[in-house]
C-alpha cells in the first residue's frame, strides 16, 4: 500500500511539472528583435545597447470608437499587434478568435493591450470596425481595431513590426499585406516575440511570454 501511495504521489508530481512546462515561458527573459530575420538578441532590460535598438516608430490611427490611437496610447504598456481585414474569408476569423483568447487572459490587466491594424482601411471605416468589434465581443478598452492611411499602416507592418518575415521576399506598398503573425511589444516599444496567430499552442506561448515580460 505504501509503495502504491508513493507511486500516485510521483505521478501527480510528474503531471504538475509537465503542466508547468506547457504553460510557462521558454526562457526566464525574452530576447529582442531588430529585423525581418528575427534573429534573437539577448540583453538585460537595462542594457545601454537598447537606447539605439530597433523600436516601433510613432503612429497615428483611429479605432473602432472613432478615437485617436497613437504610440502614447501604449505608453508603459505591453501590447500584441497584428494585421487583418474585416471581410477576410480565410485566416482572419481564426486569428481574431485566437486574439480573443489573449484578450480574455488579460481582460482585467491594465498593463496589457491589443492592437489590430486593418490592411484595407479604405473599406474598414470606424463604423465597420465597430460592427466587427461587436460581432467578436471585443472590449474597446483592451483591444483597438484601427484604420487610417494605407501607406502608413503598411509601412508599420513591414518596416516596424516585420510582420511578413516568413514570406521570404520584399514587397512594395502596392502589394497586399496579409499575414497570420502576432507580434509582442514591450513597454519600451521593442519587439520581444513573433507568434503564429492560427496556432493555439503558439498563442498559449504568447500568453506565457507576456507574463514573463510583466516580471521584467
Amino acid at each position: 500500500m505504501l509503495n502504491t501511495n508513493w507511486l500516485i504521489i510521483g505521478l501527480i508530481f510528474l503531471l504538475a511539472c509537465e503542466n508547468s512546462s506547457m504553460h510557462g515561458s521558454r526562457v526566464a527573459t525574452l530576447p529582442f528583435y531588430k529585423d525581418a530575420a528575427f534573429t534573437p538578441h539577448w540583453f538585460t532590460p537595462q542594457s545601454d545597447t537598447l537606447a539605439s535598438f530597433h523600436k516601433i516608430s510613432d503612429f497615428n490611427l483611429i479605432n473602432q470608437e472613432g478615437d485617436s490611437v497613437t504610440e502614447n496610447t501604449f505608453e508603459d504598456k505591453i501590447y500584441v499587434a497584428n494585421f487583418f481585414f474585416t471581410f477576410c474569408p480565410g485566416i482572419c476569423p481564426k486569428m481574431t478568435n485566437n486574439m480573443a483568447i489573449v484578450q480574455e487572459a488579460f481582460l482585467e490587466d491594465d498593463e496589457v493591450l491589443l492592437l489590430s491594424h486593418s490592411v484595407t482601411p479604405e473599406h474598414d471605416s470606424v463604423d465597420i470596425l465597430k460592427e466587427f468589434a461587436n460581432t467578436y465581443n471585443i472590449d474597446s478598452k483592451k483591444w483597438h481595431l484601427v484604420t487610417g492611411d494605407r501607406q502608413h499602416i503598411y509601412k508599420l507592418g513591414r518596416k516596424d513590426y516585420f510582420i511578413e518575415e516568413n514570406l521570404g521576399r520584399n514587397k512594395n506598398a502596392d502589394d497586399f499585406l496579409h499575414t497570420e503573425n502576432f507580434v509582442l511589444i514591450d513597454k519600451q516599444k521593442h519587439i520581444r516575440g513573433i507568434y503564429n496567430g492560427l496556432n493555439k499552442t503558439s498563442v498559449n506561448q504568447l500568453i506565457a511570454d507576456i507574463k514573463t515580460l510583466k516580471n521584467e
